[in-house]
């Protein structure tokens, strides 16, 4: 791709905005013309559609950075922040597994003027390469929360890296409950008469996926975010709560899914209900079939739950029977370490008390001392003025 159009300039006008616009400027003042995209970027229906059926998956490490970067950098403001996005690409599945961020400044009441340190680009990246040669620069990343004017040629200048960048728009504040990403490929729009093109970014569906190692570190790192003023036992029933609540909702989600597939206001898909199965398959059957004399062939007594059942509820009254015993142990020693807290305390000040008696008797002794010897040498003193008065008489 030809970079004539990439221009180098010097934006001494804004030196005033931020200090790091005294470094050069990366600035896209005229876009690339059809034949000098057409190896990068794909202008037919076929490939565009192509570009939408990707499968798109990011890490929630990459949610955890950028949330990072923006805490750092832009938290409190308008701003948003920009960063690089490492992953692998095959053409059909794309993985986002990690990130760093990128020193980027824009005016923001010019939308076409903005900075981005490429050279720390490609120093980050090559210290990646370094650490993990599978990732390699798939796109990049911002805090949007929408799309801006200048994306697509930011999107431009890291087309240098890899052919067909992926833009990801990372919604660290978001007010819906949902995916807080937004994936996007720039293509070629072509009109209807042929004449002239223009680019345009195609939103392409996100998810957030995880492997187990992932899921169990970012799971403790939530965990430890926590307000201090509220206690252990509060966090644990809150989380507990809220995780029963979730499990609700989504087995209501379950239920209209599976009433609208009966009432045929939705298709049946074989794969959901195959999952369904799966998941349903987990679950332990308690309510097994009785036999033909636990129907009433051989009495009352055969009505009764199965030996299943039965097993079932045992072992659980047992396992509540330890908790429960558990819980009163941890009573008991909590009742015991307060009292013996109360009773050192009253020790302690017992002692205190002493010895505050102890030191104000010390110190009348030492008062009552220096009074009396402060009252014997003035008589004394009385008693030799007499005497010599009475020689000089004689």
């Amino acid at each position: 791709m030809t970079r004539s159009a990439i221009v180098i300039t010097t934006a001494q006008s804004l030196s005033h905005f931020h200090p790091i616009f005294a470094r050069p400027l990366i600035h896209l003042e005229q876009l690339p013309t059809t034949s000098h995209i057409q190896t990068a970027m794909p202008s037919t229906t076929a490939e565009t559609l192509s570009l939408v059926n990707r499968n798109v998956s990011v890490a929630p490490l990459v949610l955890l950075s950028a949330t990072d970067h923006y805490a750092r950098s832009a938290k409190g403001t308008r701003k948003r922040v920009v960063g690089v996005l490492l992953g692998q690409n095959d053409g059909k599945n794309v993985r986002v597994s990690n990130s760093f961020a990128v020193p980027f400044e824009e005016d923001e009441k010019d939308p076409s003027v903005w900075f981005l340190d490429h050279n720390y680009i490609e120093s980050m990246n090559d210290m990646f390469k370094k650490v993990n040669a599978r990732e390699k620069l798939i796109g990049w990343y911002h805090t949007g929360p929408k799309l801006r004017a200048s994306d697509l040629e930011i999107n431009e200048l890291f087309k240098r890296y890899t052919p067909n960048p992926l833009l990801v728009i990372i919604d660290v504040q978001p007010k819906d409950v949902g995916v807080p990403t937004d994936a996007y490929f720039a293509v070629d729009e072509i009109k209807d008469d042929g004449t002239t093109t223009a680019k345009t970014f195609v939103h392409t569906p996100s998810t957030i996926e995880a492997e187990e190692a992932e899921e169990i570190g970012v799971e403790h790192l939530l965990r430890d975010i926590r307000d201090v003023a509220v206690g252990t036992l509060s966090t644990r029933v809150t989380s507990q709560l809220q995780s029963l609540q979730g499990l609700h909702h989504r087995l209501q989600d379950i239920g209209r899914y599976l009433d609208k597939v009966v009432d045929e206001e939705l298709p049946v898909n074989h794969a959901i209900l195959g999952n369904l199965q799966d998941v349903f398959n987990l679950l332990p059957n308690l309510s097994t079939p009785k036999t033909a004399g636990a129907i009433g062939l051989a009495g009352p007594q055969a009505a009764g739950d199965s030996e299943l059942a039965r097993a079932m509820s045992i072992k659980t009254n047992d396992q509540l029977m330890s908790i429960y015993l558990g819980s009163l142990i941890r009573a008991i020693t909590a009742f015991h370490d307060l009292i013996e807290n109360k009773v050192q305390n009253k020790q302690q000040a017992d002692d205190k008390e002493l010895k505050k008696e102890e030191d104000k008797t010390k110190e009348t002794i030492k008062k009552t001392e220096n009074l009396m010897l402060n009252g014997d040498a003035p008589a004394e003193q009385q008693g030799k003025d007499d005497k010599s008065k009475d020689e000089k008489k004689g």
